[in-house]
């Protein structure tokens, strides 16, 4: 069995800056320990990445606030994020949207046939984790999915509980809530 760790969108933009809430910026020390003591098989770590033609986007019409810009600050992981990175071997995803299917795809071309166990922390659990993690879902209908409440957060509280209540209802295991 593969053990797998996603760390969702830790970007600055969403932790402090132009998306980012206080709840955000509250599960970074939970994120920093669950990268420093994760013993699997393979980390990813996305990045919402958008360019400078973002508000001709359908998300830019429907979220205009300019974010996750790719080459600047806000595209950037969290320092204590990076930090926590630091020294482990781990895999970029970058994404234009809410999911990336490079994750279920690459982990099924490199790993034919073996059982995936997976779990996943970051921002936002209404928006990015739980589109991550249905993909996932879909992809490995049997594996093991678990997300870290407690290293999580959504745009709003609220939003956050909703998501994992939609991610519970899809066989996710949803533990530190």
């Amino acid at each position: 069995m593969k053990k797998v760790l996603v760390v969702v969108d830790m970007q600055n933009d969403f932790v402090d800056g132009a998306l980012g809430t206080k709840e955000a910026v509250a599960i970074v020390p939970n994120v920093v320990k669950k990268i420093k003591e994760f013993d699997g098989d393979e980390i990813f770590v996305t990045y919402d990445t958008h360019y400078d033609n973002y508000f001709s986007t359908l998300e830019g019409q429907k979220l205009p606030v300019a974010h996750c810009i790719d080459g600047t600050e806000g595209h950037d992981l969290c320092p204590a994020v990076k930090e926590a990175l630091s020294g482990k071997e781990y895999k970029d995803v970058i994404k234009a949207g809410f999911g990336s299917f490079s994750i279920s795809k690459g982990l099924k071309d490199r790993y034919p046939g073996e059982e995936i166990e997976a779990e996943f922390v970051g921002l936002c659990t209404d928006i990015c984790v739980v589109s991550n993690v249905l993909i996932m879902r879909a992809g490995y209908p049997n594996a093991k999915i678990t997300v870290d409440a407690s290293c999580c957060a959504g745009v709003t509280p609220e939003a956050h509980k909703a998501a994992l209540a939609t991610m519970k209802s899809c066989q996710i295991d949803v533990i530190g809530e």
